[in-house]
């Protein structure tokens, strides 16, 4: 006796077995941008971050200690362009037609703009503290 599927139940079980693998792919694109943040507010922290602060009325004295944190900037710089790299990847490549819903559907709109957001905020965020010693005596003469 042959036994004979439904091509909805067909596409049915082929949409939970690529279920997993999106949920993968959004929490690596997820974990990525998150990680870019991270690592831009830390490259920036020695830099920009008390600019911003003493501009909104923050003082205090542990904000000069976040000038000590300057010799690390080039390893968080590495770290950020790593999560950025990875982030940029994982966001803008073409996704494959395997993890895609059977109507075309390869994941939700809105999470995608929250990580392109946060992936381009990261990148100005970079690049301003990079170009921070070159217009800092600009923002700062008296």
């Amino acid at each position: 006796m042959m036994v004979y599927r439904s091509a909805q139940a067909t596409e049915g079980a082929a949409a939970r077995e690529r279920a997993p693998h999106r949920l993968v792919e959004r929490t690596q694109r997820t974990i990525f941008a998150g990680g870019s943040v991270l690592g831009a507010l830390a490259m920036s922290s020695c830099c920009i971050v008390p600019l911003v602060l003493f501009s909104l009325g923050i003082t205090g004295a542990w904000i000069g200690n976040l000038a000590s944190l300057y010799p690390y900037k080039p390893y968080f710089l590495v770290a950020t362009a790593v999560f950025l790299g990875l982030g940029f990847y994982r966001t803008y490549r073409k996704p494959r037609a395997a993890a895609c819903d059977a109507d075309g559907q390869c994941g939700t709109p809105l999470s995608m703009r929250i990580t392109k957001s946060a992936l381009w905020l990261s990148t100005v965020l970079v690049l301003a503290a990079l170009a921070f010693p070159y217009y800092a005596p600009l923002l700062l003469e008296t």
